[in-house]
């Protein structure tokens, strides 16, 4: 265990190696970009973007403003030359695989420790550490492993959203329409149509199709990855501003993690369960055990439900449990398991809170016991990386873990909790 934390206090520091990031900055602040939906997504392409110098090379750059019109060019001509044909509009919104892997050449070609490229690499992808997985790459390939990162989360977007492919759950994450339906060829016209007219202007090789993922996920109603941003001005604003004033080593723990449980009935708000999680963190929170009780789930269970468990569980804690709100912190995006772990791990190094602290888990007795004996290789075979690192086993439903830096790696293929 002491091995564990050392790396990770080692990872949790900025490190700076001959005036070059490599590892993810504690301090670096996430660029928001034009919506949460994007950023939290695609956040080199919303780099490339908001960066005016890196944007302007780009899109005078002969390869790849060739990409962006012939993109743009096809969504033009899709209404006419599809006809409804749900593959020749998917054709026209996706990038090729030659596309990426062109895009992949040039940046390689393009990238210099000291351009403007470069210095968006070291100041912005290495610090943000969005794309830690790719770590041990050289800066240039980190570029490239990012963008194809991003390329291939838009086509999976398009790809469910659009072409009602199968997510990795679909009794939760499933496309609104049916797309066996003849009218919906004249939503895709449309959506096709409000694209191309959107971004007639645009240079940049990659918004006409970025645009095109974005748009179906707003009218799928699949944006819930921007709900309640940004929590550090609005739901979380209380406990964020506390988190100063904590004297940590009064603390066994950080937080006290409430995965949630949603109900199956459209007309409940918060299940039998969840209140039980609730009560169960309360106790541990009014023994000090830690400052902050982090209460995780989005809105989930049932298909497209507007109840949020996180919300929905702060107001259980403070109206019936009295526990004030400058200490419950909501993460109302995690949809699984894995993405209550990982996400409130995000929040604690994102919030500036002890990152080689240990934590607890509170739960029911079967889910808990499930996140200390398997809960890690369902991280790495869904997630691609594991989260956290457990500890000790407290009780029934009280479970140790300690946080890992590889939670703030982007997962392209859960759009709406990347």
């Amino acid at each position: 265990m002491r091995i564990f934390v050392l790396a990770t206090l080692l990872f949790g520091i900025g490190i700076i190696v001959n005036g070059q990031q490599t590892t993810p900055d504690p301090h670096y602040k996430l660029i928001r970009g034009n919506n949460f939906v994007q950023s939290k997504n695609y956040y080199l392409l919303t780099l490339l973007q908001q960066d005016s110098v890196v944007a302007k090379m780009l899109e005078h750059d002969t390869l790849l403003a060739s990409i962006a019109a012939n993109k743009l060019a096809g969504l033009s001509k899709a209404g006419k030359e599809c006809t409804g044909n749900l593959a020749c509009y998917a054709e026209r919104m996706e990038f090729s695989e030659k596309e990426i892997s062109d895009v992949s050449a040039r940046l390689m070609a393009l990238y210099n420790n000291n351009n403007a490229l470069g210095r968006l690499v070291q100041k912005h992808l290495i610090a943000s550490g969005a794309y830690i997985l790719y770590k041990n790459s050289a800066p240039a390939e980190m570029l490239v492993k990012a963008w194809e990162q991003d390329a291939r989360g838009i086509n999976y977007a398009i790809g469910v959203y659009a072409e009602g492919k199968k997510p990795n759950y679909p009794l939760i994450d499933s496309i609104s329409f049916n797309v066996h339906d003849r009218r919906y060829g004249s939503l895709l016209y449309t959506t096709t149509y409000t694209v191309a007219s959107e971004c007639a202007d645009a240079r940049l090789f990659f918004v006409p199709s970025l645009t095109c993922a974005l748009r179906y996920l707003e009218i799928n109603e699949r944006e819930q990855a921007a709900d309640y941003e940004p929590m550090t001005e609005k739901a979380n604003k209380a406990a964020f501003d506390r988190i100063k004033t904590i004297k940590w080593n009064a603390y066994p723990y950080s937080v006290i993690l409430v995965p949630g449980a949603g109900p199956e009935e459209p007309q409940t708000p918060l299940s039998a369960e969840g209140m039980l999680r609730c009560r169960l963190a309360a106790v541990q929170y009014k023994k000090g055990a830690a400052p902050f009780v982090v209460v995780s789930g989005g809105k989930v269970h049932p298909y497209k439900t507007t109840w949020c468990e996180a919300i929905e569980m702060k107001k259980f804690l403070i109206e019936k449990l009295n526990i004030p709100e400058n200490a419950i912190i909501i993460e109302p995006h995690a949809r699984h398991t894995t993405t209550n772990l990982r996400n409130c791990v995000r929040l604690i190094y994102r919030y500036g809170m002890p990152f080689n602290k240990a934590c607890v888990t509170t739960t029911s007795g079967g889910q808990s016991m499930m996140i200390t004996n398997t809960l890690a290789a369902r991280c790495l075979k869904e997630l691609n990386e594991v989260p956290f690192q457990n500890g000790k086993r407290l009780t029934e439903t009280e479970a140790e873990f300690f946080p890992a830096i590889e939670a703030l790696q982007i997962n392209p293929t859960e759009p709406l909790d990347p």
